[in-house]
């Protein structure tokens, strides 16, 4: 039997077992609209622009595991996806993208609407491809879903032409056990973990780094098992976070230039360092001369490129974190390393990571999220509030944390939370996003408002951009260039200080939350936090926003400056 393109791409989803597209309209991708009109097993969700419909297939693919599915019309509709492209790719999030391209004949005639989105795309995507003849179709989509979501997940990108949409062909249509060209090895040798466990078994001081692949490969309670046999202590990635419980005893903290004084202390000073799926970013090393400079390093990571591109492994090996971690648990045994646990548990309660400060500071708000969402999905945006997440959030298995690490992306918040909240209906959904970040999406709150999404949105206001406000006061002398976000024209020039006489913040996020229908709260003293959390919570028809308004030139602390080892922390303003 034949069909058109844009029917055997209806199909194709189907055949992947695709339940949510992102989707939104226009004119080069106008028959696939039209083909999915009335197929009842696919939810099409239509955010309010592009990048947020990416983000949200971003949120969905990381809160459920799932390959996230998105589908743009062509020119500003393809390129509008390219910075959430690159934030799922960094973060191995595995999505799969569909475009709308003008007609085959059209192409390269600066037609209306066309763009190269293939060369654009494919330094940041696993897989990029236009589909120039219709008996291509379908195996240009199965590669597509095979090579997102094998191996290191990642973003696949599927350009169909309009003649292609409507030309007739086979209805023919397999989901694939494997790939033409692409052929992930996903094995491990033992003999490297033997040697990796022979090293872990005689050190003195060892740690675990645990990076974001712990949890990209699902191998949370195979991590913390595996340290509970061995007794040895974790640190982790931002990303790493939650692979093992911030409450269990042998958890110390998070590494890099905010991490704390206990984890990064751990690491300069380990004998053995044991990485799994970490690419070992500047941001986790600091001067990477001095970093674990007295430590053999162990490095398991499932992409071969990222062994020993930014820090020398002893032992490289090349594996899928579950499937390492297995097997080395069949090796694990006890040590005998309670001097040095003792040690890093004294560091931990001489230098915890807290914000001394009376009154409503951010690490009470998230405290209390803490204790009101339990069994929770908390998306961040970038900057301050991110890194006071990570620092504050205790995460577990029941509440997870999604944020873009990688590129460092802001807007992702909001949309990110709105594609974990469909993905995860019985699941407490919480955004927690700067007064900036917020409004560099905040038109899918109208996406939220019409899909009825009881999403809880914490705004941390400081009426700056705050994370590169702070490295203007630690580092630029107090030079605050175009980071105060309630800046008028006919403010002063050069201001560097908050006062009373600044003008009011534009816009006033609760007045903007009710005109979208959703509720607004705005809290300014700690004794309403509590309240407004559980007013939030007990909201089941809409999004809620709270707007918390705290202190202009709150810092995140420690920070490592720029340029140097993880042992130069500022631990706090006026000390080293």
């Amino acid at each position: 039997m034949e069909i058109t393109g844009a029917d055997l791409f209806v199909k194709a989803l189907k055949e992947e077992q695709v339940d949510t597209l992102f989707a939104y309209p226009g004119g080069q991708a106008i028959d696939l609209f039209d083909a999915l009109y009335g197929e009842d097993s696919i939810n099409v969700i239509l955010p309010r622009h592009e990048q947020g419909l990416v983000h949200a297939a971003d949120g969905y693919a990381r809160s459920t595991g799932k390959v996230g599915v998105c589908l743009v019309t062509s020119g500003p509709g393809a390129t509008n996806l390219v910075t959430g492209i690159a934030t799922a790719n960094y973060d191995s999030v595995p999505l799969v993208c569909f475009t709308g391209q003008v007609p085959t004949g059209l192409m390269g005639k600066h037609s209306f609407q066309e763009v190269d989105i293939v060369g654009m795309a494919k330094s940041i995507c696993k897989y990029a491809v236009t589909v120039r003849k219709r008996e291509d179709l379908a195996d240009s989509i199965q590669e597509a879903f095979y090579i997102a979501g094998t191996g290191k997940p990642g973003v696949a990108l599927v350009d169909i032409p309009k003649d292609i949409q409507r030309e007739y062909g086979s209805d023919e249509y397999l989901t694939k056990g494997r790939s033409k060209w692409y052929d992930p090895n996903c094995a491990v040798f033992d003999g490297q973990l033997e040697k990796a466990m022979a090293l872990l078994h005689r050190a003195q001081r060892p740690v675990f780094l645990v990076g974001g692949g712990v949890h990209i490969g699902r191998a949370e309670r195979e991590m913390q098992k595996l340290a509970e046999i061995t007794g040895v202590p974790v640190v982790t990635t931002m990303m790493g976070k939650g692979a093992v419980p911030a409450a269990h005893d042998l958890y110390i903290g998070n590494i890099g230039i905010h991490g704390s004084y206990a984890a990064n202390t751990a690491v300069s000073k380990c004998d053995v360092l044991f990485a799994i799926g970490t690419r070992f970013n500047d941001r986790i090393t600091g001067k990477t001369e001095q970093f674990a400079a007295n430590a053999a390093v162990i490095h398991i990571d499932i992409d071969e490129t990222a062994i020993s591109r930014n820090i020398a492994a002893d032992v490289p090996i090349v594996a899928d974190a579950k499937t390492a971690i297995r097997k080395l648990l069949e090796m694990a045994k006890p040590l005998t390393i309670e001097a040095w646990v003792k040690q890093i548990g004294e560091w931990k309660k001489q230098y915890p990571v807290t914000m001394k400060k009376a009154g409503m500071t951010p690490e009470k708000i998230i405290r209390f999220i803490n204790r009101t969402f339990d069994n929770a999905v908390i998306t961040t945006d970038v900057g301050q509030n991110q890194l006071w997440a990570a620092q504050f959030l205790d995460l577990s298995e029941k509440r997870k944390m999604l944020t873009s690490g990688g590129l460092g992306t802001m807007g992702y918040g909001l949309p990110a939370a709105i594609g974990a909240r469909i993905g995860n209906p019985d699941k407490d959904v919480v955004v927690i996003s700067g007064d900036g970040g917020m409004q560099m999406n905040i038109q899918e709150m109208a996406t939220a408002v019409v899909y009825e999404l009881p999403i809880i949105i914490c705004i941390f206001n400081n009426g700056y951009l705050g994370n590169v406000r702070q490295w203007q006061e630690l580092f630029f002398d107090r030079r605050y260039a175009s980071t105060c976000m309630r800046y008028r024209k006919s403010c002063i020039a050069n201001c560097n200080r908050p006062t009373e006489c600044c003008p009011e913040y534009t816009p006033d996020f609760v007045k903007l939350a009710e005109s979208y229908g959703a509720k607004g709260i705005r809290v300014t003293e700690e004794k309403d936090i509590l309240t407004a959390l559980e007013t939030a919570k007990n909201n089941r028809i809409g999004p809620t926003v709270i707007e918390f308004i705290i202190d202009r030139e709150e810092n995140v602390m420690p920070i490592v400056p720029p340029g140097n080892a993880l042992g130069d922390m500022i631990l706090e303003i006026g000390n080293n």
